[in-house]
């Protein structure tokens, strides 16, 4: 947000402005030159959310590259810097908020090389922008970036069809681009896709409606930020709360306080309403709710709260509460979808640690069925193996029973992480059940097992 108090800057929005708004997640994307710095840097100059300093110096080195106006792209310079150096590449995050929305911008790279990074920035994204360039339309890493989107389940899409200043604004060359789009998309069963035409270095429907393009009826992309519906009804959420710590002061004023807190993954939770605890399958009643020290009788995601249940019943760190009837299958074997982040290898009989919510369990990877090239998505059978930036189907045995839902029914709950147990590497980030929401994966393979003389048979 600003600090200036120039009449023409916006004023900072106060904690009860801030507190009474929504927060909306979402990632950029966009291949090399198709102007997504400059698209990021539009969006944070025109919604008047950058620091004077921050504008100061971008004026400045514009003004000695002999440019008259200022190059919005500058403001998110740092990370490109970074890639021609080449440093490690990480999501870069920006903050920002209007009177409307908060924001949380994860800017990822576009390369094709650079993969993992979008996994990692659209993982919790409530939406994604994928830019286009009006004089290329979609090319391959387009699909890409879609077929990425639509695996990791990103309920809203954006397509910014980027430069139509340079087609002299025409109609018909953005929507070629987005019948394309949209039909690629919608066939991986993206359930939300928004096209804006717009020109990112002239303002052009970003901040502002264009005046050049008035056959376009539709929001600018803050508009669409600002309006895109974010909020979940919890009452058809499977809730869930992954137990993070038990907590027992033994103190004179609590004697007998045992409470397990955690945050909540999923849904809502009630006072007296009857709960499981996994993987024991014990049962017992919500006596109380405690959040943020004072009782409550209702609590929901992502709220941060500690249950009391009626019954003293043996309740540890990574144990899921979830409520009776509605457990989340538990198995042995996990069929998922993978994208390798990690630069060493993952292998068939691999040994690994798979972490779920606050659960860790010993596992080992017995197979590993297909590679997925997201040119054309077709499937690679038996690779053998997955390196950086790889996306796969993988089987999985753990040596505990694990209560996993599928991703499609739950991102938090969903998904896992496969770790090095020698050095606490994290290896790959899973996507339990089916990769797209249009295609049946392979049923896993049952009855398998693997045992070995070093004390991982399971």
């Amino acid at each position: 947000m600003t600090s200036t108090t120039e009449p023409d800057k916006a004023q900072p929005l106060s904690t009860e402005q801030l507190s009474a708004t929504t927060l909306l997640r979402f990632a950029t994307a966009g291949s090399v030159d198709d102007g997504k710095s400059t698209l990021v840097g539009r969006l944070l100059h025109d919604s008047k959310s950058v620091l004077t300093d921050q504008l100061e110096a971008v004026e400045r080195v514009s003004l000695g590259r002999g440019q008259e106006t200022p190059d919005l792209a500058l403001l998110t310079d740092g990370l490109r810097a970074e890639r021609e150096q080449g440093i490690t590449i990480d999501v870069a995050y920006r903050y920002f908020a209007t009177p409307q929305r908060r924001f949380i911008l994860a800017d990822t790279p576009g390369h094709v090389q650079y993969t993992r990074n979008m996994v990692t920035g659209a993982s919790t994204a409530d939406l994604a922008v994928v830019l286009v360039d009006a004089r290329n339309g979609v090319i391959e890493q387009t699909r890409r970036h879609a077929a990425v989107a639509a695996l990791l389940r990103v309920p809203h899409v954006v397509l910014a069809v980027n430069k139509m200043d340079l087609v002299a604004y025409e109609e018909k060359v953005f929507a070629k681009i987005a019948e394309e789009f949209t039909a690629y998309a919608a066939g991986l069963g993206v359930p939300e896709i928004t096209a804006i035409p717009i020109s990112a270095l002239a303002g052009d429907n970003v901040v502002e409606a264009s005046s050049n393009m008035d056959w376009y009826g539709g929001p600018t992309v803050l508009e669409h930020l600002e309006t895109v519906p974010v909020s979940h009804d919890l009452t058809s959420c499977h809730a869930r709360l992954p137990v993070q710590y038990v907590i027992r002061p033994q103190t004179t004023e609590h004697p007998d306080y045992r409470g397990y807190a955690g945050q909540i993954a999923a849904g809502t939770f009630r006072v007296g309403e009857s709960v499981t605890v996994l993987p024991s399958g014990r049962t017992s009643k919500i006596e109380g709710i405690d959040l943020l020290g004072q009782p409550v009788d209702v609590a929901w995601t992502p709220q941060s709260v500690t249950l009391l249940l009626e019954s003293d019943i043996d309740i540890s760190r990574g144990d899921l509460i979830v409520p009776s009837g509605d457990e989340p299958p538990s198995t042995q074997d996990i069929e998922a979808t993978v994208c390798h982040v990690a630069d060493q290898p993952l292998a068939v009989g691999q040994r690994v640690l798979l972490k779920h919510t606050t659960r860790t369990v010993k596992a080992i990877v017995k197979e590993i069925p297909s590679r997925l090239t997201l040119d054309d998505l077709s499937q690679h059978p038996s690779p053998g193996q997955l390196v950086a930036n790889d996306i796969g189907r993988v089987l999985v045995r753990t040596a505990e029973p694990i209560a996993l839902d599928s991703y499609a029914a739950s991102r938090r709950t969903g998904s896992f992480l496969l770790i090095d147990p020698a050095d606490g590497t994290t290896l790959a980030a899973g996507m339990a059940g089916e990769a797209f929401a249009t295609t049946t994966a392979e049923s896993a393979e049952e009855g398998t097992s693997a045992a070995d003389d070093e004390g991982w048979d399971f």
